[in-house]
Parts: C-alpha cells; structure tokens; sequence
C-alpha cells in the first residue's frame, strides 16, 4: 500500500470514529461557588391568534374561539417560554424524582402545553371520556403515536434522546404541546410573570437559549460569577 493509499485509509477510518463518538453525558458534580441566572422573558410584538372550530366532542373540547399564538401578560410578560443552558458537562443534580412527567389529555388540551424534561420515560395520559390520539415527533419522525381511547388510560413511553418534541392529536386537530428533553438540568419554565431562574451554575462563560413555540428560539451568551447572580432579561421576536 502506497503513502497516500495509507493515509487516505487512516482519515477514513478516523472520520467515521468520530462521527460515531457519542455526545459527551452530563456528569452530576459538587458546585462550588455556584452562581445564578435570572430574568424576565418578554415579547412587544403584536399578539397573533389562532382560531379554534371544534368539529366533533363539542360537549368535552368546548365552542369556536381564538387563543393566542403566545401568552403575553402584563408587562408583555411571556407564559411558559423555556431558558436553558446549552454544552454543560457537568454541574448539579437533576431535580429530585417524584412521579414520572405526564402528559394528559384534557378539554381536548393537552397539560402541561408546554414542559421540559430528561431523556427517558413519559406517561401520556387521557382524562377525557373520547378517544385522543396523541403523536410526538422528533422533528418529521414519529416518537410515539398512542390511540387513547379511554378516560382514565395511561401510556408509559420513552423519549430517549434530548430534543424538540412537538405533541399533536389526530383526532383533534387543533391540539398542540411542546416537549424539550433536555441533557441537563440547567433549564426554567417561565410562569404569568414571565420570570425565571437558573440556581447553582458552575462559574462560567455559557450559551443560553430561550425558545417559545410561535417565536421560535434563540440564543445568549451569558457569563456567570460565583456566588452572584447575573440578571439577563430575554426580548423574544419572530423569526
């Protein structure tokens, strides 16, 4: 084998070796003089609506309406934007594990619209006496694609890998969620006050994203002190 036969082999071989490395885990590791994030996520534009023509299961999934496309309260406060940090290895625990995340069928809604968990196992859930469908894509590809015919029933699944996952019904069409899976737990769900706060943050230069369903996301840098707090409000537009 020539020199440049050998080494074209060597590239080969070394190119698919990396693109085969898994991601690097998060590891949990004691932080010391940890610091904070925190801040208002806020929107100024016009507030567009979507209009909302139940066609069947009127008596469960309500009359004809406009709900907003994104949630603005006072102050142009956004509802349930998620912040988190991006490419951290290593840092706090997870949350502490009570029940497994759910995601229920109610009204013809789905609750929570919008939630952020770690890779792993999801209840869906249907407390509605119709039938739902519930169907979760990583992107164009289906994650799950459940029937739920039954009030009461609950499915256990598996989201095993972190990204967006958009929820929809087949039965209803209009049902939307949203969940984020995550590979660490730097993250915050912001409530009516659009406020949130990201605690124990290894001291640092990080990337933050901020992402809204209707706005799309984007992303921060943010650098973080030890023992302080870094206070960074978030003006979320449409991309």
């Amino acid at each position: 084998m020539g020199t440049h036969q050998f080494f074209s082999r060597f590239l080969a071989i070394a190119t698919t070796t990396m693109i085969a490395l898994p991601a690097q885990a998060y590891e949990v590791s004691a932080v010391t003089g940890g610091g904070s994030i925190e801040g208002v996520v806020v929107f100024r534009g016009d507030v567009p609506t979507k209009k909302i023509i139940p066609t069947k299961d009127v008596e469960v999934c309500g009359m004809p309406r406009d709900e907003p496309l994104i949630r603005v309260g006072a102050n142009q406060a956004v509802e349930s934007a998620v912040v988190y940090l991006v490419e951290v290895t290593s840092g706090k625990e997870w949350p502490t594990a009570g029940k497994t995340p759910e995601l229920d069928n109610v009204k013809c809604r789905f609750e929570p619209e919008v939630q952020v968990i770690a890779a792993g196992p999801l209840d869906v859930v249907n407390t509605d006496p119709v039938l739902h469908n519930t169907h979760g894509y990583y992107g164009k590809r289906t994650a799950f694609n459940l029937a739920l015919p039954n009030k009461g029933q609950r499915i256990p699944v598996e989201l095993p890998r972190e990204g967006t996952v958009r929820i929809d019904c087949d039965a209803h069409g209009w049902m939307e969620g949203w969940i984020y899976v995550v590979d660490n737990p730097y993250y915050a769900v912001t409530g009516t006050d659009g406020k949130y706060s990201i605690t124990d943050v290894p001291p640092g230069d990080y990337k933050l994203v901020a992402v809204q369903p209707f706005t799309g996301s984007m992303e921060v840098p943010v650098s973080v002190a030890g023992g302080k707090a870094t206070t960074l409000d978030i003006e979320l537009t449409k991309q």
